[in-house]
């Protein structure tokens, strides 16, 4: 009886750790949006740091993504028991899908940011803006204990924002399931989602270095040309990278925020249903979700500037 008990357990066990393994690949599947802006933002955060404090920076910047994920995980898993508690108690109240919807909202809005600034800015300043950081390494006199440390700040920071998005559409996933597949899927997504993501950081931002390295081989023989040839080609595509994993990401925004600003609006649900059938159904439905994402986007972002506008104090005129 005890060893059938024993490998019951075992059995559920195992059951629960395949259930969560599928549940994180669809969790994983649902947040990629956030993770080609995540992985070009955070490559960009070193920006202005020596090449042999950067992976140092990123490791930082990784631990301080590790405590917010540590923050918002039981956060996530209170608010689902609160909705929980509520629904059987008979109170029918969703905590979970608005805030689903306020995290595709703000998906939406920093796409259509971003675009913004893209199409609007100066370039003139953004070439000032690296000057200036160029000019912060090479200066003695700069500190650069609180340079990095400002520059660290202000990544963990960005990366609360960015995880916060993960674990709340990652916890749209889990409705229905039980506190311990939530909890572990949850736990496996925050690590996943950190140890991808500045792995892949601390890969990007040494590729330079590594392109570099390549292309000091001296040799005259076929393979010391192959590898100055292959440094060349990264040093090369390096900046192209950066762009893609900017550009994939911000379409990636608009394509989840979207979607789930549709999957939780019925009628735009229902409106979009009956065209996403068929071969090019798929293609449809992705579509309709960015055009949704940029529009909701739009207002958003005119929304933000309204309010900015109206709480900015007036000046009197003199006399």
């Amino acid at each position: 009886m005890a060893g059938s008990s024993l490998f019951a357990l075992i059995d559920d066990i195992a059951t629960l750790l395949d259930d969560v393994s599928l549940m994180t690949k669809v969790a994983a599947k649902k947040t990629a949006g956030v993770l080609g802006d995540d992985l070009a933002l955070n490559a960009q955060q070193v920006t202005g740091v020596n090449a042999d404090r950067e992976l140092p920076v990123v490791w930082a910047v990784a631990k301080g993504s590790l405590v917010n994920k540590a923050i918002l995980v039981p956060a996530a898993l209170a608010i689902s028991a609160l909705e929980a508690w509520l629904h059987g108690r008979g109170y029918n109240i969703p905590l979970v899908t608005p805030l689903m919807m306020i995290g595709g909202a703000f998906l939406c809005f920093e796409g259509v940011e971003k675009l913004a600034h893209k199409l609007l800015h100066d370039k003139d300043e953004d070439g000032k803006h690296h000057a200036e950081l160029v000019q912060a390494v090479q200066d003695e006199k700069v500190d650069m204990v609180a340079f990095e440390k400002d520059k660290i700040g202000g990544a963990i920071r960005t990366d609360f924002i960015l995880s916060a998005e993960i674990i709340v559409i990652s916890l749209g996933t889990l409705a229905g399931r039980t506190f311990m597949e939530q909890l572990l899927t949850l736990v496996a997504i925050a690590l996943v989602m950190t140890i991808g993501v500045y792995g892949l950081v601390a890969g990007i931002v040494k590729l330079d270095d590594a392109g570099l390295a390549l292309n000091r081989d001296g040799g005259g023989d076929a393979w010391a040309r192959f590898k100055r040839s292959l440094g060349t080609g990264i040093l090369r595509s390096t900046p192209y990278l950066m762009k893609f994993l900017s550009i994939a990401g911000t379409a990636a925004m608009f394509l989840v925020g979207g979607g789930i600003l549709v999957h939780g609006v019925a009628p735009l649900h229902h409106f979009i249903e009956p065209y996403a059938q068929g071969a090019a159904g798929g293609l449809v439905s992705m579509l309709f979700n960015a055009a949704v994402g940029i529009v909701a986007g739009i207002v958003v972002l005119l929304v933000v500037k309204l309010v900015s506008r109206l709480r900015k104090p007036r000046t009197l005129p003199a006399g």
